[in-house]
């Protein structure tokens, strides 16, 4: 009876989705802390194992709400004010640039380019590394960064590994890039609301199973925020850049595959 009542629920009761989704969600939310930061960007491609990535995103969309109120919550007060605006407007331009090519460029092809620009990016900074004196990159480069962003955000929740592409080379306190990190992101995934409803994707099925998942949500957050305030600066980069490089060649087999 029990089983029965179980499969009637409008949502999704694969038992291989849930070993697959428990893990991507805590992933997001230690990412979201800026724990780590880049390993969130394997949760859709994760989900997508078993999945179409479209309803994917739209699973973690309330989750990705969830956890940037928890985020913002905890790091609000160490956002940088003018990264904050330099960054947000041209990453909410990029959601438009994605609502509009959605379903023209396919998931794996928005896939394939952000683990190639994100590879690149490694590549750069390990063959020609900054030095100590040298100027932060120009405005144009924030703003391409951020655009990418919101873009590769909307299509597949694959928004970090762009604007860290930025972000990281400015060499700010942990608190700080990831507060940044949390205020842009809250900005974009409040954004995508109308369009993913405006493309069918915000339906009972999918929020419902979002909503056994949402527990997940603000665990990961404070685990990471915690790790985050307790980390060296030294570790924390060499976290980010792992995920970053981790998350680069997941995106590329998964364009490629």
């Amino acid at each position: 009876m029990t089983a029965s009542w179980w499969s009637h629920l409008p949502l999704l009761t694969d038992p291989l989705f849930y070993a697959v989704a428990f893990p991507a969600v805590l992933l997001v939310g230690l990412s979201k802390s800026g724990f780590a930061s880049g390993f969130g960007s394997l949760a859709t491609p994760m989900m997508a194992l078993v999945i179409p990535v479209p309803q994917a995103a739209a699973i973690m969309l309330p989750l990705l709400m969830v956890m940037d109120g928890a985020t913002l919550q905890q790091l609000w007060r160490h956002r940088d004010r003018s990264l904050v605006r330099r960054t947000v407007p041209w990453g909410i331009a990029g959601t438009a640039v994605g609502w509009t090519m959605f379903g023209i460029l396919s998931a794996p092809a928005v896939a394939a380019l952000t683990g190639a620009l994100t590879l690149a990016f490694l590549a750069q900074r390990l063959l020609f590394p900054p030095q100590p004196e040298a100027p932060p990159a120009p405005g144009w480069v924030g703003s391409t960064c951020a655009t990418l962003a919101g873009f590769t955000s909307f299509v597949a929740h694959a928004g970090g590994p762009p604007l860290a592409a930025y972000m990281l080379p400015l060499k700010l306190q942990p608190l700080v890039y990831s507060g940044s990190m949390a205020v842009f992101f809250g900005a974009i995934n409040l954004a995508k609301w109308v369009p993913f409803a405006a493309l069918g994707l915000i339906d009972l099925r999918n929020m419902t199973t979002a909503l056994v998942l949402l527990p997940l949500a603000p665990a990961g957050v404070w685990l990471g925020v915690w790790m985050t305030r307790h980390v060296s600066n030294t570790w924390f980069y060499r976290l980010a850049y792992t995920g970053m490089l981790l998350t680069g060649l997941k995106l590329l087999w998964d364009g490629w595959r």
